[in-house]
């Protein structure tokens, strides 16, 4: 067993004992090979659960930064757009993205001062209305892929299995930052 589905199956066991899984199943989403289908539902949970946590925020709670290093929540949910996008144009389109798509999506590829200017002052439907446009092509464009696909790898040696794990697990890190600043927002 490689190491990547020893973590598959580790992060697995892990949801399913945790209490928000103990009554619930992990199964491949219909419409995908096997081994796609249960990274499309990791996906989708964990993108569900983040949009439960801040889709009510308003502007300032989107904008808020508890300290000068922070990011936003915003910011967070745009940096999993830049993150999913860069990922699905490079491994299901296989391309680099255009600079129009590089200036729309990508601006928060890096989480910086720059950006942290930049992404501020839009609603938090904005940055769920784009993941979901961004999540849709992704769906669309796995649902055409299978296992062995899925366990190729890319002209640079990174397996495409990886490269999902990747955009799943990232989403889980930023989940936790996201309740660390909603526990920080101003009463």
């Amino acid at each position: 067993m490689t190491t990547l589905k020893k973590s598959l199956c580790l992060f697995s066991l892990f949801l399913m004992l945790s209490p928000a899984y103990a009554q619930g199943e992990m199964k491949a989403v219909e419409g995908y090979s096997p081994q796609i289908g249960l990274m499309v539902y990791m996906l989708e949970d964990l993108k569900s659960r983040i949009t439960d946590q801040v889709k009510d925020l308003d502007q300032s709670e989107t904008d808020f930064l508890y300290d000068d290093d922070a990011n936003s929540i915003g910011s967070l949910i745009m940096h999993l757009v830049s993150t999913e996008v860069y990922y699905q144009i490079a491994t299901l389109e296989g391309r680099s993205w255009t600079g129009e798509e590089r200036d729309r999506l990508g601006i928060a590829g890096e989480l910086n001062e720059k950006t942290k200017n930049i992404l501020k002052g839009k609603p938090i439907q904005y940055y769920l209305d784009l993941w979901d446009d961004v999540r849709q092509k992704s769906l669309s464009g796995l649902k055409t892929k299978d296992d062995i696909w899925f366990e190729s790898n890319l002209e640079e040696g990174i397996n495409y299995q990886y490269v999902w794990y990747h955009v799943m697990e990232h989403s889980a890190n930023h989940m936790g930052q996201i309740a660390t600043i909603k526990n920080r927002l101003p009463k």
